[in-house]
């Protein structure tokens, strides 16, 4: 059963490590330029250096890079195989407001993730908007599921698959899922996880009315990486662009996790309901005081949540 203790929304459940990170954020990003008086091309270079909301990346010399055929090119993906024996894959979409981000951002968060599940990471590069809009990103997303549950799955012999992503990555993965289920009649996938996800792209209430507090991402942050990504005037309220609207039926077995300090707050908790209220299964964690993607920084809520994030993996894969 979905349920609720408020209390998890009250200031007072908010502990006090997260609460001084959350105050040192704010301030930083507060003081830095607006990222859109820039290029979207400046924005990507300066977080490569770690002049953003996130820490410089790390990429793993474990990483093995390759290409696959896509609708619109090469698709580029990243490898990560785990340590010990290997149980199956973890297609994983990476954040960035469909504007920013790469596969090779996150390695070692994903090697983690391999090292203690046993499932290889399979990180897609997909197209950034604005120069590649809308269907871009997810048609390469398709095209890397695609590949993963044929050639791939053949080549890694594994059984069992897993999606997943963080904000504008967790609605990707929503999609793919639902153009896998509709356009190619297969569910290959057991099981899915969604951080943060921005699941309706006409704003949820706590996206409209979040305001100016820069805590990763606001309001404008959202409205300017929806016109971004939709900008040949594709509507939001469509399914493979906001999945919270989609038929959700034959889905696989869900976590979702977002923190009560984050603009899309909302789209966790409707898109939970509506994913169980179509007949799937799912868990739901709400961490108090966690900000957007909050896993990406080096929190006791962090870890906890990572950890909560693996072990759903692992069972999920027997």
């Amino acid at each position: 059963m979905f349920t609720l203790d408020p209390s998890i929304f009250d200031p007072a459940a908010v502990a006090e490590e997260t609460r001084a990170f959350n105050h040192d954020l704010a301030t930083r990003l507060a003081a830095l330029p607006d990222q859109w008086s820039f290029p979207p091309q400046v924005v990507r270079e300066r977080r490569e250096q770690g002049l953003g909301p996130f820490p410089p990346p790390e990429r793993s010399p474990r990483a093995i890079n390759r290409v696959i055929d896509g609708l619109h090119g090469p698709v580029k993906l990243r490898i990560l195989k785990p340590i010990g024996e290997t149980c199956g894959a973890f297609l994983h979409i990476h954040g960035g407001g469909w504007t920013f981000g790469g596969a090779d951002l996150q390695d070692a968060r994903l090697i983690e993730l391999a090292d203690r599940t046993g499932l290889i990471a399979v990180s897609v590069d997909y197209r950034l908007a604005p120069e590649h809009p809308y269907p871009c990103g997810p048609d390469d997303c398709e095209s890397a599921a695609l590949w993963l549950a044929g050639p791939g799955r053949a080549e890694f012999g594994i059984s069992h698959l897993a999606i997943g992503g963080d904000s504008a990555g967790a609605n990707l993965a929503a999609a793919t899922l639902l153009r896998l289920r509709d356009r190619h009649r297969i569910t290959p996938f057991r099981a899915a996880v969604f951080i943060a996800g921005c699941f309706d792209l006409r704003l949820t209430p706590s996206a409209r009315t979040w305001g100016n507090e820069k805590l990763v991402l606001n309001t404008r942050d959202l409205d300017m990486f929806v016109r971004h990504y939709l900008s040949h005037g594709h509507d939001p309220a469509q399914p493979d662009i906001s999945p919270l609207i989609a038929d959700l039926k034959d889905m696989p077995m869900a976590h979702f996790v977002v923190g009560t300090r984050d603009p899309l707050l909302d789209d966790t908790l409707f898109m939970a309901s509506r994913w169980m209220s179509c007949g799937n299964k799912a868990e739901v964690r709400i961490f108090p005081g966690g900000c957007h993607v909050f896993q990406s920084f080096g929190l006791s809520i962090s870890l906890e949540s990572n950890n909560l994030i693996d072990n759903f993996l692992r069972v999920s894969m027997q």
